[in-house]
């Protein structure tokens, strides 16, 4: 682009949006693609521009709101959605689903290192509504030079998608309380209500809840029994600690499921225990979660609903970022919590 004296601009092509202030009206006085007329000159000088910017023939540069433009289209992937206009080079994107965010971090540096290109968004791994912000797209100056813009999109077609919502599945779920003392009727289960209601916030089909006593055959009974119902998901509760009498993980590991790992590196929630029996995942459930309002499970559950199958590989990192404060006022997960 070329700038030019405004009084040398009459017949030339307004490269970029002119805002001010102007009898009364504020706002864009002139815009993008505007052909300047002689009468425009004094209204040009009345708001204070002496210049404007002019496209030059064959100046190989793209405009702020064509780049952001191509930048969505390339690394926006699945139950994502995007302003279809852009302003000042500016682009937001939205959920369109209710799911979980997931980002290649990777990806996102590298286009961040592209000239001009800045994208700004949420922390991946976070569960989000339809309609939800969840970051945005601008590019710095008013133009930027098309091999930038080819960059970003090569970047993004080898990581592709750079962005997706992961829209949660409708799983089946069967809940086993463990413990002699709940089973025998000696003090009243607490489990049940509260995963219930975490359960209910993926709209997760309910199979039952069923009690067992510190009985290692009749836990494991348990377990196929709600395998034999095709159940995708079975938490478990109780004895969760190391302790010899602690039936429930040794019922995780004697089933015959995958162990992926009994310990995490997050508190409250050490004690979340994750295996796979084939496809259907295993959680013993921290005794955290009973009177704490988030602990470990809360960010492993929605990475279940969504699909993904959690490896040894996702635990070590969220030591950091893994300590909960536990605010007087929760405002989780709109916290760093869980983040890794």
């Amino acid at each position: 682009m070329k700038k030019i004296r405004v009084e040398d601009a009459i017949g030339q092509t307004l490269c970029h949006d002119i805002t001010g202030i102007y009898d009364g009206f504020k706002g864009v006085m002139f815009s993008r693609g505007d052909v300047i007329r002689s009468e425009d000159i004094p209204q040009l000088l009345d708001i204070g521009k002496s210049h404007v910017f002019i496209w030059e023939p064959d100046a190989d540069e793209v405009h702020e709101d064509d780049a952001a433009l191509a930048a969505a289209e390339a690394v926006c992937g699945p139950g994502i959605r995007y302003d279809g206009k852009p302003s000042e080079g500016k682009i937001v994107m939205y959920a369109e689903t209710n799911g979980l965010f997931c980002v290649k971090r990777e990806a996102l540096k590298e286009i961040n290192s592209v000239d001009d290109y800045t994208i700004a968004c949420i922390p991946g791994m976070t569960g989000v509504y339809g309609g939800a912000k969840l970051g945005g797209i601008r590019i710095v100056p008013l133009v930027t030079k098309r091999a930038n813009v080819e960059s970003l999109i090569k970047i993004a077609k080898d990581n592709d998608p750079v962005f997706t919502v992961l829209q949660y599945k409708k799983l089946k779920c069967g809940v086993i309380i463990t413990g002699s003392e709940i089973y025998h009727g000696r003090i009243k289960d607490k489990f049940e209500p509260i995963l219930r209601a975490k359960l209910g916030v993926f709209d997760a089909e309910f199979i039952g809840a069923v009690k067992c006593p510190d009985d290692l055959e009749m836990i494991l009974e348990a377990i196929a029994g709600y395998k034999e119902q095709g159940a995708d998901v079975i938490l478990l509760t109780g004895g969760m600690s190391v302790d010899p009498d602690d039936l429930t993980p040794t019922a995780i590991r004697s089933c015959g499921a995958r162990l992926v790992t009994q310990g995490m590196p997050m508190q409250p929630g050490n004690m979340l225990t994750i295996a796979y029996l084939g496809d259907t995942a295993l959680i013993g459930v921290p005794g955290a979660s009973m009177h704490s309002p988030v602990t470990s499970l809360d960010v492993f559950l929605p990475r279940v609903f969504a699909g993904l199958e959690i490896a040894p590989g996702d635990i070590p990192g969220l030591g950091e970022g893994g300590f909960c404060l536990a605010c007087k006022e929760c405002t989780y997960p709109a916290c760093y919590f869980g983040r890794g």
